[in-house]
């Protein structure tokens, strides 16, 4: 089972936005089969079997054993990741471009480069998983509370200096066996209440 899988195709995605379907994807993170679930989810055993079909038709779910009961077969399933992301790139027509009027300063730009970010880790996830090599990445998070609007615009000058002073430094853009790396910085206020609250505070 992989750690976390990233969803591209449209008609997967649309099977996991199904609340029971969802519900059986994270049951499924420990091996269960239809007679189990359905004790767990409150369904009947058949309908426990018609999502399941739908999920497995999908690789969202994957066979782990079949046990003979009696006259039957139970098929016992375990989901194929415990956890799941929907990339932009299922909605590819409609996908946000951060090519298209770049804006330090725009949440909307913002949002395109994460989408963008999903939609690259999810490919190189999958690259990695295929080959069994582990993929090199690095990601830091943390909380920083400003005194002031001139405060935190001083934050974000000092940030860019120090991203672009980092860059000049290692960039080799003619290394015979260099690999080119994104290197993405985003700040944002924290959501700590009810989003319409803030924006009346603001």
């Amino acid at each position: 089972m992989h750690e976390v899988a990233v969803i591209e195709d449209p008609a997967a995605a649309e099977v996991t936005l199904d609340p029971v379907r969802a519900g059986l994807l994270a049951a499924l993170v420990e091996p269960g089969s239809a007679s189990t679930l359905a004790a767990a989810v409150g369904l009947p055993r058949q309908k426990v079997n018609y999502h399941l079909r739908a999920l497995e038709k999908h690789g969202l779910v994957e066979l782990v054993e079949e046990r003979r009961k009696g006259n039957c077969t139970e098929r016992v399933m375990r989901a194929s990741a415990a956890s799941y992301v929907i990339s932009p790139s299922a909605l590819a027509a409609v996908a946000p471009d951060p090519d298209r009027s770049p804006d330090q300063l725009s949440a909307r730009w913002l949002m395109a480069l994460a989408a963008r970010l999903v939609r690259e880790l999810g490919r190189l996830i999958a690259g990695a998983n295929a080959a069994d090599r582990r993929l090199a990445t690095y990601a830091a998070d943390a909380r920083v509370t400003f005194a002031s609007a001139a405060d935190r615009a001083a934050f974000a000058g000092e940030l860019q200096g120090a991203v672009a002073d980092l860059v000049r430094r290692y960039h080799s853009e003619n290394a015979p066996n260099g690999r080119e790396h994104r290197f993405i910085v985003a700040l944002h206020p924290a959501i700590t209440q009810d989003f319409s609250t803030e924006a009346k505070e603001k």
